[in-house]
């Protein structure tokens, strides 16, 4: 670690660690048990590697770290699901409806 704690980044130029391979299996085990599932990549930061959220047909969602763009559309046609890039698309409804019903629930209970 770097001077007062600080996070060196990584050879990439961001402060996040890369992608491995505990993501692609949660990844895989989300694809596998949910239906309707597409992929959404999520642009490489400053501080965070590129991204893949993973939504299901109900807006149950995911998100883990892929080793790019390629990873991502390699994840996609490997696992027979659409890929597409979120700074272009935006989220599907649904996802924010999944919130939506969670920060209720959350709201409910307490």
């Amino acid at each position: 670690m770097g001077w007062f704690g600080r996070k060196k980044k990584n050879n990439k130029g961001t402060l996040d660690r890369a992608s491995d391979n505990g993501d692609q299996r949660h990844l895989i085990e989300f694809i596998k048990s949910r239906t309707g599932v597409e992929a959404y990549i999520e642009p490489r930061t400053t501080v965070t590697e590129t991204t893949v959220m993973l939504i299901a047909h109900d807006g149950e969602w995911t998100r883990r770290r892929v080793d790019g763009p390629a990873g991502a559309f390699a994840l996609g046609s490997k696992q027979g699901i659409p890929v597409y890039e979120v700074a272009k698309t935006g989220y599907p409804q649904r996802k924010r409806d999944f919130d939506q019903r969670k920060k209720l629930e959350r709201q409910r209970r307490t």
